[in-house]
């Protein structure tokens, strides 16, 4: 899951007025009222999905074959420093 991020927007006071107006009568501050209307304009909406190049493909299955030689960071340093 991502990380929240904060978004500012500049609202005329019109809109903030009939904003704030609707947000009180849910019981519900301003902000959580603006994400509620936000979400149910995307509810419907597929999240987009992009396939991967097959360059990108083969390097994973190479790797994926490979997960046997994997090493800890650990180990690798402690080789590293040894081999000096």
């Amino acid at each position: 899951m991502s990380s929240p991020i904060q978004l500012k927007i500049n609202l005329t006071e019109e809109l903030q007025d009939l904003l704030e107006s609707k947000a009180s009568k849910f019981g519900v501050p301003l902000t959580q009222y603006v994400k509620h209307v936000l979400m149910k304009d995307v509810e419907n909406e597929e999240y987009p999905v992009f396939r991967a190049s097959e360059e990108t493909e083969r390097a994973a299955k190479e790797a994926l074959d490979q997960i046997n030689k994997a090493v800890t960071s650990r180990s690798f340093f402690k080789q590293l420093h040894n081999d000096r």
